[in-house]
Order: structure tokens, then C-alpha cells, then sequence
């Protein structure tokens, strides 16, 4: 604590600031200031042995110094604290709620210029005043001096709300009430403790080159997806919850079946053939269809292709590319206005699925993959053409398991009562192109397991009941819908299913599926308040599974009470508008913050081949600080963009 920095603004009699100084073992780097001059602070009483207890101790005292204007007092010029302190600060006289908050708001736009990256500020308010549920009773908004919105416009977070103890120190003497030598009611009265938050980042399409059918494809994943690529929450090394919840599941499951986990790095493209093959239940609609910027082979034969060719034609197509990105900026910057120079062609290819046909024609065409199983299926057929037989629960060879070969590790043994069997498994991102819900994630990380077992020892049953027996401690429950297990829990739903099918010219065994949304149930062992905190950047969010805490221990927030804003768009359209590019531009433009989208009205003119739109958005984040400001800007940026992407018109 003595290595600490401290600022105090809005000091009175100076006795808090005594006080902390002798708290201190030694002399301290504290700065004490008040607004008034030197002979108006010394009239109250016991000021001058407060002032000469805190010089005696190290500390500086200033006076004249306007808590809204830290950044022109050149006593301070040059100075940055790891903790600043605002102890009941006041408008003065019988000033309402508006210019307290006045007061509030450019307080924190002024104190955040001398706040270290890590520092605090502290802000001590009489109970209610602050306007948030840790007041009892708790104000109406509009009553209340709505702190945390007020912070929010200085891009600070409320990280904590505690008791202020005025008793901590003896000789803390609270004045100045209504501009008297008067005390705060302080019973009750809380400490708001306040963080910095990160800044919000543009969205921009992510170029990315993987091997499909023997070429080397360039693509660029969509701007509202660009977030969630090259994360690596599963690698062997990390802690984060997602993997933490995998490896709880596996080591649940591995008491019964012997598991074999891919270790391989699968591409994220799938093309349409593949999909259609395994997965025809899926809409094409809900796909995130990829149209390629270049192709080039991935093999040449020595026997017919000249090396230095080969090598002009990469260099060549790689220039071209680098060119082609050069010549077209992409920017999304709000901060300093609106700003648009997006390349209406290269958009389309990066963010848009093409309805119907694609370059080449559907058939030929290539997808962000939305589930596992075609890519856990090509991994057991290979493992099939290798060993000749693939390895199923009872030894017999067939399909729909895994043996031991490259793509797989070691296998995680466990005792052969009960069930007992081999499980292939996979586990990976997928993405799908869903409305905005609370609850509906454009990308998660699936675990997919699979194995083949005899019929006769009722392998659903089983596995449902070593799931249950995981899960059932928080609240997910079972129930079979149209032939397939599925497991729920509120309020985020579906959060994976158990299904079985036959299995090919062999009656006796059956093939046992679990697909599983890893990201919704870190959610619910973790507790954590929205899908959208597993993809924070904050070092505040991993630092809590450094030491890989068990399923169950509650995450701590480092944001309380962040608000909702709330915005109505309308627009005119044509006929053929689709409303799933409406969601992904208001994931971009958003920066991810909108967390629902209704659409409350329609209206098709008699006269014109347009139909306008009105939904409403709720702007809501637990990962960022979000002012009224910042939400503002980000719904103007919004129409902007929608405008220019989707071309409409707005209303």
C-alpha cells in the first residue's frame, strides 16, 4: 500500500486525508487538495494540525484546485496516481440532481487524464445517491445522481460497491454540507470503486488462407466474425474457461468410455458437398457462405512443373493480393466521426453470403463450417482406410468410431464397469449465421463425441446418465425432443444434444452422438452474466482461471450494473431485402454491444415497391464501459453503414 500514489480532490477539514497518511508506516505519496483557498480551509476546525500531519508524513497539500479540471492544475502537471479519491462530493448549496451529476461526470472526464493504466477512483456517496441496486432502498433513476453512467461517459467501469467506513479512521471528521461546516448523513453511505475500461476496437474483415480439396484458398472472414478467430481457447496451454469446462467433461466421461480427443488442426472452410453429405438438416440460410479472393494449388508434381515457374505464379498471385488490400482501406472508426471507405465489391465477398448461388455455382462452394460431424466423419473414414477397421465399444470393427492413430492422442483410460467403449471426439468452432438474442452466439466452440456400441446395453441411457450426473448440480436437465436428447438450462436454452442412428447392414449396434455447446455451459459452471465474456480481452477476466478454479466458483465481476440503451431504426427497403444482413451489419457496427434486435412495425407502400422497417435495439456490454455517448455514436455509425452496405434508406 505505501508504494501507492494517491490523489484526493474535494477535501474539506482535511482529516480523511490525516488520517490515511498516518495509516501509513512511514512517509507517503499522498496529495490532499481542496477547491477553497488556503484562508477559507483554515477556518474549519482542526484543518491546520490536519495540513501539518500530512506534510509532516511526505504528502503534498494544494489549494484552489477544481476536481473538473485536474488536467489544468500545473501543481500536477505531470503526475499520474494509482488511486483517486473523492470523498461525498457536492455541487454545493441546495443544488439538484442534475448538476451533482454535472459535477460526477466531469469529475471522472477530468481525473481519468491523471489515472494510471491500472489505477482506481474512489467516490464515497450518502446511501441512494448513486443510483444503483447496492443502495437500500434503492432511488428511481431519475432521482439519482446515475454515478455509473456518469463514469461510463469517462470510459471507467464500477468494479466494486462496499461500505464506507468512516469509522476506519478515528480522526475523520466528514464536513461540508451544503458548503457548511456540516457532516453527510454517512450511515450507509457506499464506496463506489471504479476501473478503466478497455477501448472499443473497429471491426475489419480477417484475410486467411487454409487448404480446400487440394488449394490454397485466400478468404476473408466477415468483420462481425473476425473477433473470434485465432483465439485458441482450446490449445493444450490455456485456462480458459472454456477449456476448463472440456477437460471437466472429458475427465467426467473418461470414468466410463475410453476417450480418443483430435489433436489435429482442422481448417474452418467446409464446402457445400461435405455439408450436404452429413449435415443436410441444415438450412443454407443459417451458413456463412465464403466466396475466395485467389486460389492457388497446394502441390505441384515435379515431373511436368518447372520450379521457378511455380514460384513466379505464388509470388505473383500473393503480390496481387497485397495489392488488391492496399488499394482498398477499411475502416470503421466512430471516435472522431463517421468514417466510411468500404469497398463495396471486396465487402460483399467478406461479409455477405451470396442466396442461393455462389461464384461457381452451389455445388463448388465453400462455408465457414457450422457444426464438426463432416470433419469428425472424414477423420474416421481415413482412420478406417488406414487400419482397415475402425475400433467400436465392444472391439468389433465399424463405423463411427475412432482408433489411435495420427489425429488422435493418447487415449484417457477409465474402468470397463458398466459401458465401457472407445469415444471419438472433436471439438472446435463453428459458426452460425443466427438472429441477434441474448442467448444466440454467430460462433462456439462445439465438443462432438461419437461412438458405436451394442444396441442391447442401451447406450443412451447410459451416457445420459453420466451427463446428468455432471450437470445435474447446475440445474441442466434432460428432456427428448422428436427422437434426440436434449439438454437445457435457463435462461440460455438448448446447450447440446444426445442422438443415435443405426448403424450400416448391422442391426445390433448403434451409433451414439453428443454435441455439445462448450461456450453456454462455461456460461452456466462459471456463472458468468453474458456468452460475450469468454471473448473479453481484459486481463481482469483471465487473471480468475489462472489457477483453473472447479466448475461452480461464481466468476467476479468487473463490471456492476452496466446499462441498457435502447434505439429505434427504420428504414425503406426493397421486396428482396433479407433481414440476416441486417444482423450481421448491426454486429459490426455495434461492436458486438446489441444484444437484442425486435422488429416492432412494417409498413408496404401501395405505390412503391418498398417496405419499411422499425426495429429496436437494446445496446447493452459487461465487457466495456457503455455510455449514453458511446451508444449513440455507435447507432449513428449503424445508419451509416446500413445505408451504404444494404442500401437502404433511412427514415
Amino acid at each position: 500500500m505505501s508504494s501507492l500514489t494517491i490523489l484526493l480532490v474535494g477535501e474539506g477539514n482535511f482529516s480523511y486525508s490525516a488520517a490515511l497518511s498516518r495509516s501509513y508506516p512511514g512517509r507517503n505519496e499522498i496529495t490532499a487538495t481542496c477547491l477553497h483557498n488556503q484562508e477559507e480551509a483554515l477556518r474549519h476546525q482542526g484543518c491546520s494540525d490536519n495540513i501539518q500531519a500530512i506534510k509532516d508524513r511526505g504528502g503534498k497539500v494544494l489549494f484552489e484546485v477544481d476536481s473538473t479540471r485536474l488536467g489544468e492544475c500545473a501543481s500536477l502537471q505531470g503526475n499520474i496516481f494509482d488511486r483517486v479519491i473523492f470523498n461525498f462530493p457536492h455541487y454545493g448549496r441546495k443544488s439538484g440532481v442534475k448538476k451533482n451529476r454535472q459535477l460526477l461526470k466531469q469529475f471522472f472526464l477530468s481525473c481519468v487524464q491523471l489515472l494510471s493504466k491500472e489505477g482506481e477512483v474512489h467516490v464515497a456517496l450518502c446511501n441512494g445517491q448513486g443510483g444503483t441496486p447496492a443502495d437500500q432502498p434503492m432511488r428511481e433513476w431519475h432521482n439519482s445522481w446515475q454515478v455509473v453512467a456518469m463514469a461510463s461517459e469517462a470510459c471507467l467501469m464500477l468494479s466494486d460497491v462496499r461500505t464506507f467506513e468512516d469509522g476506519t479512521f478515528d480522526s475523520y471528521k466528514c464536513t461540508g454540507y451544503r458548503s457548511q461546516d456540516k457532516g453527510f448523513h454517512v450511515e450507509k453511505a457506499l464506496l463506489h470503486v471504479f476501473t478503466r475500461s478497455l477501448p472499443y476496437s473497429p471491426l475489419l474483415p480477417l484475410q486467411v488462407k487454409e487448404d480446400v480439396e487440394g488449394q490454397g484458398m485466400y478468404y476473408y472472414i466477415p468483420a462481425e466474425l473476425s473477433d473470434y478467430i485465432h483465439r485458441e481457447f482450446l490449445s493444450p496451454s490455456s485456462v480458459h474457461p472454456i477449456r476448463l469446462v472440456q477437460d471437466f467433461l472429458l475427465k467426467g466421461l473418461a470414468e466410463k468410455y475410453y476417450l480418443s480427443m483430435v489433436t489435429e488442426s482442422l481448417p474452418l472452410l467446409l464446402t457445400s458437398k461435405q455439408l450436404q453429405t452429413c449435415c443436410p438438416e441444415i438450412d443454407n440460410k443459417y451458413c456463412y457462405w465464403i466466396n475466395p479472393i485467389h486460389t492457388v494449388p497446394t502441390m505441384y508434381s515435379p515431373c511436368n512443373t518447372d520450379i521457378d515457374s511455380v514460384k513466379d505464379t505464388l509470388t505473383s498471385s500473393l503480390d496481387t493480393i497485397t495489392d488488391n488490400l492496399s488499394k482498398t482501406h477499411l475502416t470503421s472508426r466512430i471516435d472522431d466521426g463517421v468514417e466510411d471507405r468500404w469497398n463495396k465489391d471486396l465487402w460483399s465477398k467478406a461479409s455477405q453470403e451470396v442466396d442461393g448461388v455462389l461464384e461457381g455455382g452451389i455445388d463448388k462452394a465453400c462455408l465457414l463450417r457450422p457444426c464438426l460431424q463432416p470433419q469428425m466423419q472424414e477423420l474416421l473414414n481415413q482412420e478406417q482406410r488406414k487400419t482397415g477397421h475402425s475400433v467400436r465399444g465392444d472391439g468389433v470393427g465399424g463405423e463411427g468410431s475412432c482408433g489411435s492413430g495420427r489425429a488422435v492422442k493418447d487415449q484417457t483410460e477409465g474402468p470397463c464397469g458398466g459401458l465401457s467403449g472407445t469415444v471419438a471426439g472433436v471439438s472446435g468452432l463453428v459458426f452460425r449465421r443466427v438472429p441477434i438474442q441474448p442467448w444466440s452466439t454467430p460462433a462456439y466452440h462445439q465438443l462432438l463425441l461419437r461412438g458405436v456400441f451394442p444396441a442391447e446395453s442401451e447406450p443412451i441411457k447410459l451416457i445420459c446418465q453420466c451427463l446428468e450426473n455432471l450437470l445435474a448440480p447446475f440445474k441442466v436437465s434432460l428432456t427428448l425432443e422428436e427422437g434426440d436428447l436434449c439438454l437445457t438450462a435457463q435462461p440460455m436454452g438448448l446447450l447440446g444434444l444426445v442422438s443415435s442412428s443405426d448403424v450400416t447392414d448391422d442391426l445390433t449396434h448403434v451409433c451414439v452422438s453428443v454435441s455439445l455447446n462448450l461456450d453456454l455451459l462455461a456460461v452456466l459452471l462459471f456463472s458468468l452474466p453474458d456468452w460475450r465474456m469468454l471473448w473479453s480481452c481484459d486481463t481482469r477476466f483471465l487473471k480468475q482461471f489462472v489457477h483453473c478454479p472447479s466448475p461452480g466458483q461464481p466468476f467476479c465481476a468487473f463490471s456492476l450494473y452496466p446499462q441498457f440503451f435502447s434505439f429505434d431504426i427504420s428504414f425503406w427497403a426493397s421486396r428482396t431485402w433479407e433481414e440476416s444482413g441486417f444482423h450481421a451489419v448491426v454486429r459490426e457496427a455495434s461492436r458486438g454491444t446489441v444484444v437484442r434486435v425486435k422488429l416492432i412495425d412494417t409498413f408496404s407502400h401501395p405505390d412503391l415497391s418498398q417496405t419499411s422497417y422499425c426495429y429496436r435495439l437494446i445496446y447493452h456490454s459487461h465487457t466495456h464501459a457503455l455510455s449514453h455517448t458511446q451508444a449513440l455514436k455507435l447507432h449513428s455509425f449503424l445508419q451509416t453503414l446500413l445505408s451504404k452496405r444494404l442500401q437502404v434508406t433511412i427514415r
